[in-house]
């Protein structure tokens, strides 16, 4: 991906009819990047329309006239400024308002009073993502016109398209290791278990049709992206290092439904659907769905839950339970074999878990692989003890 010339600041527009505010956001922000602002809805519009127009737009809730509501649906009702992410600035607390301001096409929700740590991670997080995003829809239309124009380097074409996809893909996923109380290394080692426990189930019937080259090749490349949904969590939530209370717990499980809607998003920009983000916006939203039904986001049960999020959710388990955390001890690989054994039939779909048992030795191999080194938990340690003093 080309980078930004260091004189080529991302264009943040920030909406507010409250003339202190847009004040207080413009100070905030004008260091780090070129800033606009509009007192209203309509003076948002139009400047959303302009050349250039914002790469980010920063807009209050409650405003005369024309809401952010409205103007975030009108955002993105037209095709020509649906692709520029919106961040919800207000000082309502309903979840209900944040639930129904993700919906309409806004990528995230800040409270007020802002938090000036809180809007500057939010707002890198977000123009990450767009530079993402536009990277992907870029290289698209590259390879369609080099299609027409030399059809004899088809081949190569499709193959740059597919590294560059990989490549943004971790990008993505490392964008969600930033934030949360992992280290990468995860990321690599459930990557390695889904395509190990896959290729051991397709020896099974209830497998064998759906696990091909091709699909376990998929596998391995949308289940980085798994948790992408966790940069939509609240640090106080994401990087607390105590038990979560019932109210985080229900906020905590929303990085399911908010990863597999950060995915579609990509796809919509992109212009049309990768059959690897397409595995991997399934692994995102239901590899917390259990066997019985009692998991989440939609308590889904049995064979209702796709084949790729019963894969991850075996290999996220272990890896949770064998990796130490600042606020865990990691388990035996022995005793973590114990506890998944009990979930056999009630979190996990059984043949599954039956596959992983026979090859439990390669998972343990594959954790040693990638084990986390002294400078790993270090940088997870540092990053634990920062956030403890925002």
């Amino acid at each position: 991906m080309m980078q930004r010339p260091a004189t080529d600041k991302a264009l943040l527009l920030i909406v507010d009819d409250t003339p202190a505010n847009l004040e207080f956001m413009d100070e905030l922000l004008a260091t780090d990047y070129r800033v606009k602002v509009a007192p209203s809805g309509a003076r948002a519009l139009k400047l959303a329309h302009a050349d250039p127009q914002p790469d980010l737009i920063l807009l209050d809730i409650m405003m005369p006239d024309m809401d952010g509501l409205e103007v975030c649906r009108q955002l993105k009702a037209d095709p020509a400024t649906a692709h520029i992410p919106v961040i919800f600035l207000t000082a309502r607390t309903d979840p209900t308002d944040e639930a129904f301001g993700l919906a309409i096409g806004a990528v995230d929700y800040i409270l007020k009073p802002v938090s000036p740590p809180i809007v500057h991670a939010r707002v890198r997080t977000q123009l990450a993502l767009k530079a993402a995003a536009d990277f992907l829809r870029d290289r698209n239309s590259y390879l369609e016109q080099e299609v027409q124009r030399r059809t004899e380097e088809a081949q190569r074409r499709a193959d740059d398209a597919r590294i560059a996809q990989e490549m943004t893909m971790i990008a993505l996923a490392s964008i969600a290791e930033t934030r949360d109380n992992e280290t990468g290394n995860h990321i690599l080692r459930t990557q390695h278990y889904v395509r190990a426990l896959a290729l051991q189930a397709r020896q099974h019937p209830r497998f064998a049709a759906e696990l091909s080259d091709e699909q376990i090749n998929l596998l391995f490349r949308a289940a980085p992206l798994h948790d992408i949904g966790k940069v939509g969590i609240p640090d106080r939530i994401l990087l607390k290092p105590g038990k979560l209370t019932p109210e985080e717990f229900e906020i905590m499980k929303r990085h399911t439904t908010l990863g597999f809607a950060a995915i579609e998003r990509t796809q919509l920009r992109v212009g049309q659907h990768a059959p690897v983000l397409d595995v991997a916006g399934e692994i995102a939203l239901s590899h917390q769905e259990k066997w019985d039904g009692t998991g989440y986001p939609h308590g889904l049960a049995g064979d209702a839950i796709p084949l790729s999020a019963r894969l991850m959710a075996v290999a996220d388990v272990y890896d949770a339970l064998i990796s130490r955390r600042v606020y865990k001890p990691a388990f035996s690989h022995a005793r973590a074999l114990e506890i998944m054994a009990e979930g056999r039939g009630s979190h996990f779909d059984p043949d599954l878990l039956d596959a992983f048992v026979l090859i439990q030795q390669e998972f343990a191999e594959i954790a040693a692989r990638y084990a986390e080194t002294d400078a790993d938990l270090e940088h997870l340690a540092h990053k634990m003890e920062a956030f403890g003093r925002a």
